[in-house]
């Protein structure tokens, strides 16, 4: 038998042991009745009784220890609480469960805690539907979402996810991109984040001697521990993961100035929705006052090119003046054919024209076996007692296994007993079914137990990605009872989900209730590629889907008779008529397109050149189709108009330039020279 499943069937049954006794018992008990120990010597007991009390802590089920005078472990007795195994009753209403229902169906296969948050939710709706059904209406698609990336990433994460819980020091080899180095890090791991499609470790750098933050895709080989104690560190006092949630690409690092930044009366409530956080709003001439602090001046400066004529950096004056250059420099590139470096010999990456994030593909992490075998003897108990077969394929299923693994765990809870050759559970099984023993010996496992860390985690992460996108209403007060229950919040012990870009949850609300009541609505939408805002725009809203820019409505537009889809951000206002309409035939949700690949239909190749300084960024995120020997790149950039096309140049700072076509250079010199004469006005 494999160690590993000794460990489980030992587990399985010091618990069992503990819960029907519902007394203290002596090591000696323990050491005589359970499972697995009656073989050992008194040593390799200890050793392993320990080892065995350490691992159920981990995963959140912790054994009561009443010292004994001598201080030996002999002398110790141990009992389970029932509050320490099992989960306190949540009572969800109908339309949580729905929601919490659809959200699993949305995520399922998509996301990196997919299996636990399965598990948890089958915890979770103990004696309710099955949590596996999916919605009758499906109105909510999910284009881009938490997956892991890779089962090497998948591994790693998983690793520094056990290392945060267990306060291990981790050590890594990182490439640090801004260096263009990769070097060895010894960490202190204490968050995890996943933000804009990515997901981030926050912990303390002991090469820095400070906390930084690092992403999961840059670390390469494996993740290990620094050394074999059961605690390395001690959470600092005062550390607040939040701060890095909400921190924007020009404040990542050392706090260098404070910026100020003139925002038009057009687009000020975008700002403020998307970076209201961020900084201070005054009144200024025609518009408002943006005060941010920034520690990359190139990144603020991009971020204030990108936006065009609708904002201009007016202080500090050096910041204002770097601006204006790159600015120029993007002049300069257009005004003139660009003469380019000869092509480097194409690397594997140049010809897959994918960098390793969008060349792998995603494999959700796999759940915990022991949350899958406690849930298991749940689901057999319950068939016992309803005199019910179970139908394998059906288990299987739901449980996101093999046929085989099925079988294996069957086998492992066979054998789980609480003392005295009294067996939890048996069950046989037979063909395409499988027969339970009508009458199990032990009710133990018989109700949820408490949720793993890893499960918490999941369920809690999860709703944090879906937010308020769903018919059903939002989970605000389902997330609540959740916390309520477990008695903390996950989000503090080491994942924060952020998903949406800028607070589009009031817009959400409105839009999901009209979806749900097919009625039809008025929206006031600035179209930012165009530089466009237009008001009262009636339309019929279909569903809600996200894709690598944020979420989107998608709806049918009666006056230009055709389907459009609406950035939740961009809508400043959302206005419900109380008016229904007839739903019209093919405006079924579909996200296998632009939401997933961000490529609208439709779309042109520009050619574009990137500059040596950021062709490491580039790799990550472009189509490379050309390196060239002094270190810059060629891409492909689709573009379904030259405005949006002219709007990710200016982005670039002077560190991009279109090759061709012709026409779109011209246009990209065009939006730059009037921003330029703009800026000088």
């Amino acid at each position: 038998m494999a160690k590993d499943t000794e460990k489980l069937i030992r587990q399985l049954s010091l618990i069992s042991f503990l819960m029907a006794e519902r007394r203290p018992v002596t090591a000696l008990e323990i050491k005589q009745e359970v499972e697995g120990y009656s073989d050992m010597n008194d040593e390799a007991f200890a050793r392993r009784f320990y080892a065995d009390r350490a691992e159920l802590g981990e995963l959140g089920i912790e054994l009561k220890v009443e010292k004994g005078t001598e201080g030996y472990y002999e002398a110790e007795n141990y009992s389970l609480p029932p509050e320490n195994f099992y989960l306190p009753p949540i009572e969800f209403t109908d339309q949580e469960l729905a929601a919490l229902r659809t959200a699993l169906h949305l995520l399922d296969g998509q996301f990196a805690y997919a299996e636990p948050f399965r598990l948890a939710l089958q915890q979770l709706s103990w004696g309710k539907a099955s949590p596996l059904t999916a919605p009758e209406q499906n109105t909510v698609r999910l284009g881009v979402t938490a997956a892991a990336g890779g089962r090497e990433l998948s591994q790693r994460l998983a690793k520094i996810e056990t290392a945060i819980f267990r306060r291990k020091t981790i050590i890594f080899d990182y490439y640090t991109i801004g260096r263009d180095k990769q070097e060895s890090r010894k960490v202190n791991p204490y968050h995890l984040l996943f933000r804009g499609g990515q997901f981030y470790l926050i912990g303390y750098s002991h090469e820095r001697g400070d906390v930084r933050v690092f992403r999961l895709s840059r670390i390469r080989g494996k993740v290990a521990y620094v050394t074999k104690a059961e605690h390395d560190f001690h959470p600092p006092e005062g550390f607040d993961h939040r701060e890095y949630a909400t921190r924007t690409e020009w404040q990542l690092g050392e706090t260098r100035g404070v910026a100020q930044v003139w925002i038009s009366k057009r687009i000020d409530w975008l700002v403020m929705r998307h970076f209201g956080h961020a900084g201070t709003v005054s009144n200024g001439d025609g518009g408002k006052i943006f005060e941010t602090e920034y520690s990359d001046p190139r990144a603020l400066a991009s971020w204030v090119l990108g936006l065009g004529e609708q904002a201009r950096i007016i202080a500090p004056a050096e910041l204002q003046q770097e601006a204006a250059e790159r600015l120029e420099r993007v002049i300069e590139l257009h005004r003139e054919p660009l003469e380019v470096a000869a092509p480097a010999k194409r690397s594997k990456t140049a010809a897959d024209g994918v960098g390793e994030s969008r060349r792998a593909e995603e494999t959700p992490i796999r759940p915990e076996r022991f949350a899958r075998l406690v849930t298991l003897a749940r689901i057999l108990i319950d068939a016992a007692r309803r005199g019910e077969k179970l139908d394998t394929r059906r288990l299987c299923e739901d449980l996101q296994v093999t046929d085989t693994e099925l079988r294996e765990d069957i086998d492992v809870l066979n054998v789980v007993n609480f003392g005295g050759g009294s067996y939890v559970v048996y069950a046989e099984v037979h063909g395409d079914t499988i027969e339970v023993d009508p009458e199990p010996y032990g009710d133990n496992f018989a109700t949820p137990a408490r949720l793993l860390p890893l499960e918490a985690k999941a369920l809690v992460a999860a709703i944090d990605l879906v937010g308020n996108h769903l018919p059903e209403g939002s989970l605000e007060e389902a997330r609540e009872k959740v916390v309520a229950a477990l008695g903390h919040d996950p989000v503090a012990e080491g994942l924060q989900i952020s998903a949406a870009k800028g607070d589009d949850s009031d817009i959400a609300r409105v839009l999901s209730q009209a979806i749900a009541d097919r009625h039809l609505v008025k929206i006031d939408y600035y179209k930012e590629n165009e530089d466009e805002e237009t008001k009262n725009r009636l339309i019929e809203p279909y569903g809600l889907m996200n894709g690598p820019e944020g979420w989107y409505v998608h709806a049918y537009d009666p006056k230009r008779e055709d389907s459009r889809s609406f950035r939740l951000d961009r809508i400043k206002a959302v206005h419900a008529t109380g008016d229904e309409y007839e739903p019209r035939e093919g405006m079924e949700l579909d996200v296998s397109g632009w939401p997933s690949t961000g490529e609208v239909p439709d779309a042109r190749n520009a050619r574009v050149w990137i500059s040596p300084e950021r062709a490491r960024w580039a790799r990550e995120t472009r189509n490379v189709v050309e390196e060239l020997k002094d270190g810059a790149l060629v891409v492909d950039l689709p573009y379904a108009g030259t405005h949006y096309l002219a709007r990710e140049i200016l982005k670039e700072a002077g560190d991009a330039a279109v090759l061709e076509p012709d026409e779109a250079r011209v246009a990209v010199l065009e939006a730059a020279e009037a921003l330029a004469g703009k800026v000088a006005a």
